[in-house]
């Protein structure tokens, strides 16, 4: 009982931030894209939602796989430490990919404003 209780929570709570980080990210990445791409709002527009896509199927997907397990869950103790530590990946990943995005996006603007200026 406390694996399925703690399948459950595990799974309300991943998909739960990583719904809110997605829709924090579409919300205000919109701003840094027109930037990124020159006042162009249907590219902007456009990224920003593939982007949205490609954030929930690596999440999800990630989310899907550490599902499982085989630590023995004797008593609440284990399951809020199986639990935190699936978590905590959890938003490690997200951390990482916004900042790969971030960084990328940055260099992608850099190099276009150098380009404008020559």
């Amino acid at each position: 009982m406390l694996v399925a209780a703690c399948y459950l929570s595990y799974l309300a709570i991943s998909i739960a931030i990583t719904i809110w980080v997605a829709r924090t990210l579409h919300r205000s990445g919109r701003v840094f894209l027109l930037d990124a791409f020159h006042g162009n709002a249907s590219l902007a527009d456009s990224v920003n939602q593939l982007l949205v896509v490609g954030f929930y199927l690596i999440n999800v997907g990630y989310i899907a796989l550490a599902l499982k397990t085989e630590d023995p869950l004797k008593d609440f103790r284990g399951v809020i430490e199986l639990e935190s530590g699936k978590i905590g990946v959890v938003l490690l990943i997200l951390g990482g990919m916004h900042f790969f995005n971030m960084f990328i996006f940055t260099r992608m603007r850099r190099r276009s404003t150098k380009e404008l200026a020559v």
